[in-house]
């Protein structure tokens, strides 16, 4: 899964996007992501990654494009990501205890999951701020 949380500078609305692939997430999937959520604010991003090597190498291919401005979230410290807590929620939470049948059920339910989740401002606000971060 790779996902992200925007927050809207005028009126401080926060979205959810994410996406959910078969197989482990690269390089070509988070540039494809993050050009997904451009084109769907339609505004310019400030993208805000931790280090992992499929980000790094990302960044490097959006370096040029003057719609996205990359910044880094420290090395090691996961706790100052507020996308962590939206996983937790999912993981811990609303899919607690549940057994899939296969992974197409897992999908299915994961991603209700996070459906569920995107419609809940005051739930992805408290991912700001779990992070430290007001909003």
């Amino acid at each position: 899964m790779i996902g992200g949380l925007t927050l809207s500078a005028r009126y401080r609305r926060i979205g959810l996007y994410f996406a959910i692939h078969s197989q482990n997430v690269r390089t070509d999937e988070v540039e494809a992501f993050i050009r997904q959520v451009n084109r769907q604010v339609r505004r310019p991003l400030i993208v805000v990654m931790d280090r992992l090597s499929a980000h790094l190498s990302a960044a490097k291919r959006l370096a040029g494009d003057d719609r996205f401005v990359i910044e880094w979230l420290p090395a090691y410290a996961p706790d100052t990501n507020p996308m962590e807590p939206g996983w937790s929620q999912t993981k811990y939470t609303d899919l607690a205890n549940y057994a899939p049948g296969d992974l197409l059920d897992l999908e299915i339910m994961a991603e209700r999951s996070l459906n569920d989740t995107r419609n809940k401002q005051d739930l992805l606000r408290s991912f700001f701020h779990a992070a430290g971060l007001k909003v």
